[in-house]
């Protein structure tokens, strides 16, 4: 499927997996509309990626926000989500608010999204969702956060049923060397990417573009629908 003349809506374009994913489908072609909760990202984005783009902002969490983002929008043929912000903590340790938390931004903010976007979507329109490799493969001590992965895959194998033939797929990423991680002190980022690096068949972490690379093919082809793509090295395998 060719990318020219479609619309592309992207929450959490601003940066990272988003804006690489804004970035290319803006080269083959399309427009593009990225949502965010920072205006000034947005701007900065926006002045990256060209006339073809525009930005508005939208909280994941906030559902009366989600309605505002989308009632500018006449039409959409691609909806990637990747934008949530959200806390984890041990099953032990986390109170009812920390482990609600992956649940509310990540998991409901991507449901409310397609459902916001759900009229305006064109007869042929695609969506692909984000979820994580920590839903095949749970970390030890962030029970919510696994769940919720596993939740959102299930909800893409849920919605290409029940929304054909708009097609819904999914991402699982594993750790990716992003904006996000490089936000966060060195020791910590290190030592996370060595960890995962020793958990992984490739031996270390991946990148922005190749997890771009498996959301574009997502968004793309017109023969995936209720799938799962896990871009994460091998580590769900180990």
């Amino acid at each position: 499927m060719t990318f020219s003349g479609r619309h592309l809506v992207v929450i959490g374009g601003g940066s990272g997996i988003g804006f690489r994913v804004a970035e290319r489908a803006v080269a083959a072609g399309a427009t593009v509309l990225i949502g965010g909760r920072s205006q000034d990202r947005l701007d900065a984005a926006c002045a990256r990626l060209g006339p073809a783009a525009d930005a508005a902002p939208i909280d994941t969490a906030d559902p009366a926000s989600i309605a505002r983002f989308f009632d500018g929008v006449e039409r959409v043929d691609h909806l990637f989500t990747p934008g949530a912000s959200y806390r984890v903590a041990s099953f032990r340790d986390a109170d009812d608010e920390t482990a609600r938390s992956p649940f509310e931004a990540k998991f409901w903010g991507q449901y409310r999204a397609v459902r916001a976007a759900l009229p305006k979507f064109s007869a042929d329109a695609s969506v692909v969702l984000m979820s994580g490799a920590a839903s095949a493969r749970p970390p030890a001590a962030a029970a919510a956060y696994a769940a919720c992965n596993g939740a959102i895959e299930t909800l893409g194998r849920a919605l290409a049923v029940e929304l054909a033939p708009v097609r819904v797929n999914v991402v699982s990423p594993g750790t990716i060397d992003s904006d996000l991680w490089r936000g966060r002190p060195a020791p910590l980022r290190e030592a996370a990417f060595a960890s995962y690096a020793d958990l992984s068949l490739l031996g270390r972490v991946g990148s922005v573009d190749e997890v771009a690379d498996t959301v574009m093919f997502l968004l793309g082809n017109g023969f995936m629908t209720g799938s799962t793509l896990f871009s994460d090295g091998g580590f769900a395998l180990r």
